[in-house]
């Protein structure tokens, strides 16, 4: 990623429910998403405080979860929510975590990136996924309508891309997508590695 950006753990949570007012539902949204998929290992993209992770787990109880960010304090805060599970440090343009695994999930951390590292990032998603697993993608987009652009971004950290671009790259990389929900500037993807 660009710049070095760091949020301090103990606030998150409130600063992104204050700027984010779809947070909860972007959450739940992406969880829901992994119901009806046999999930025994997730791996979380951009972990944070692990909100995300927890919202998983919840639906599929006993899954073994893997979760990366670039901040050991925001880490340290969902190892103490997430006991058990494997929390590393890392980048998104890191390898990933050796699958296969059932589920990718990702909230609020692929906007970083810039379009070629989104394109690499799920590509190099899509070969940790097993054979009809799925990768959902939950994020900051650029809206087709400049009114639905609310989120605040930070020049040269914020790298959002339109929805449609996202989707082709997904396509491009053999996934089969489908559009879950959009509020605003949000959006949740599934997409699903065929078998």
């Amino acid at each position: 990623m660009g710049g070095q950006f760091h949020f301090d753990p103990t606030s998150y949570l409130e600063l992104i429910i204050g700027e984010v007012p779809a947070y909860r539902r972007l959450q739940e949204t992406i969880a829901d998403a992994t119901v009806g998929c046999d999930v025994e290992r997730v791996l979380d993209l951009g972990t944070g405080t692990g909100e995300t992770a927890r919202a998983v787990l919840a639906r599929h109880p006993g899954s073994q979860l893997i979760g990366i960010d670039e901040s050991d304090d925001m880490l340290t805060v969902a190892r103490d929510a997430l006991p058990g599970a494997d929390l590393r440090v890392g980048r998104l343009e890191d390898a990933l975590p050796r699958g296969p695994f059932d589920v990718v999930v990702t909230a609020l951390a692929v906007h970083h990136l810039d379009g070629a590292g989104k394109a690499d990032l799920f590509r190099r998603v899509a070969r940790v996924l097993r054979p009809g697993g799925r990768f959902v993608l939950g994020d900051v987009v650029v809206p087709v309508d400049p009114a639905d652009a609310i989120t605040p971004l930070d020049a040269g950290y914020d790298r959002p891309s339109p929805l449609g671009v996202q989707l082709d790259w997904l396509r491009d990389t053999g996934f089969t997508v489908d559009v879950i929900w959009t509020e605003g500037d949000l959006a949740v993807v599934a997409a699903d590695r065929p078998i």
